[in-house]
């Protein structure tokens, strides 16, 4: 299960060590850790990372399979931690140290800043070879942070990049060396602690609203 550590001003968020799936409990977990950054009282940015193979493989298919009478509350509760996400009043970095996939791949696009690993891992969204077509919200994510032309040649292939080529079309910031991913993320976002939390939050809500209007939609 996710984990928080906290190194002033960095607070690192270990999505865990498994496949990192976005299950109910997985989810409330998450929230949880996210309300102790916001709600720490001085300044604060956020790494997310995780420590196995995968940063996440995304949604929870085989709860979702035995429980789908609540697959509309659950793509509700998934929708909403990615509009969190992309609006927290702190700076984020994901650290993608292994395979993104799917809403594990949408939710380090919700970040501010995405950084991964340059000698393992894909990051990929397989919806177009999975049969499932993206929420108007996903899609508003995705598109929000991507180029047409990446946004094409990404949702609708199914194609898995590798570090540099997600680098090079524009789907993460940056690439690093394992040994080097975390110190390289939390570089990045340490020098922006400190910005007015409600500002910041205010700044991102503006930016990104028509994908926010489409993830919170009833």
């Amino acid at each position: 299960m996710p984990t928080l550590r906290h190194d002033a001003p960095v607070f690192l968020l270990d999505l865990g060590d498994d496949e990192n799936r976005f299950s109910p409990s997985w989810l409330e977990t998450v929230h949880s850790q996210l309300d102790t950054v916001v709600a720490y009282p001085d300044p604060a940015v956020l790494v997310t990372v995780g420590s196995g193979k995968f940063y996440s493989n995304g949604l929870d298919l085989e709860w979702l399979t035995s429980n789908a009478v609540q697959a509309a509350q659950y793509v509700a509760d998934v929708h909403e931690l990615l509009a969190r996400v992309l609006t927290l009043g702190v700076h984020t970095v994901a650290a993608i140290n292994g395979h993104a996939f799917g809403a594990g791949a949408m939710l380090a696009m919700a970040h501010d800043f995405r950084v991964m690993r340059a000698d393992r891992g894909f990051f990929c969204f397989p919806e177009a070879d999975i049969n499932i077509p993206f929420t108007p919200g996903m899609a508003g994510l995705i598109q929000s942070k991507l180029t047409p032309s990446a946004a094409i040649a990404s949702m609708t292939t199914g194609r898995r990049f590798g570090g540099t080529d997600a680098r090079d079309l524009g789907l993460v910031d940056a690439v690093a060396e394992k040994s080097a991913l975390l110190e390289y993320a939390a570089d990045l976002v340490r020098p922006l602690a400190g910005k007015d939390r409600g500002t910041l939050a205010a700044i991102k809500t503006t930016m990104f609203t028509p994908a926010l209007t489409a993830l919170r939609a009833k």
